[in-house]
């Protein structure tokens, strides 16, 4: 297996593991306040929308040539360590 698609493997993998913790999120919600879930609701959303970021850069990676992989690598680094940031900020909400 190319360097590539170990990537590849890895993104899809924490893709996975965000979208069975909104799952739970979306279970723990179920039983909040109306209040509560609207604004829980609101969370789960940039969430999924954080999920669906990563689905691009995953594609992205996917259909570069392997040529163009070795200049997204360097770039998909950052961007995957920026999104797995701001998954883990909106995330931190329903800890506690």
């Amino acid at each position: 297996m190319d360097e590539k698609q170990l990537y590849q493997q890895k993104w899809q993998a924490q893709l996975d593991v965000w979208q069975a913790e909104i799952d739970k999120f979306k279970a723990k919600t179920s039983g909040a306040s109306a209040d509560a879930q609207l604004r829980l609701n609101a969370e789960i959303k940039v969430l999924e929308g954080k999920i669906n970021e990563g689905k691009a850069k995953l594609a992205q990676i996917a259909a570069a040539s392997d040529d163009a992989w070795g200049s997204l690598k360097q770039g998909g680094e950052s961007a995957w360590a920026a999104l797995k940031s701001a998954f883990s900020d909106a995330a931190s909400k329903f800890k506690g």
